[in-house]
């Protein structure tokens, strides 16, 4: 993992979209793919984005 985990928030497009970084290994150790769809749910102090549990991917996640 990367040792330095602390990340800046951007602004993208217009002036209501923000992002951050999340690096390479991070993405790789969990099996995301670019354009995947995600839930990103704001709970106490904190931001969670897990993956949208699609057919696709639980027929993927049986075999």
């Amino acid at each position: 993992m990367a040792k330095n985990k602390i990340r800046k928030l951007t602004r993208v497009g217009d002036a209501r979209s923000m992002s951050v970084v999340i690096p390479a290994e991070i993405i790789a150790a969990l099996a995301w793919r670019e354009h995947q769809r995600l839930i990103v749910r704001k709970i106490a102090g904190a931001v969670v984005i897990r993956d949208a549990r699609t057919k696709k991917n639980i027929n993927r996640d049986i075999r």
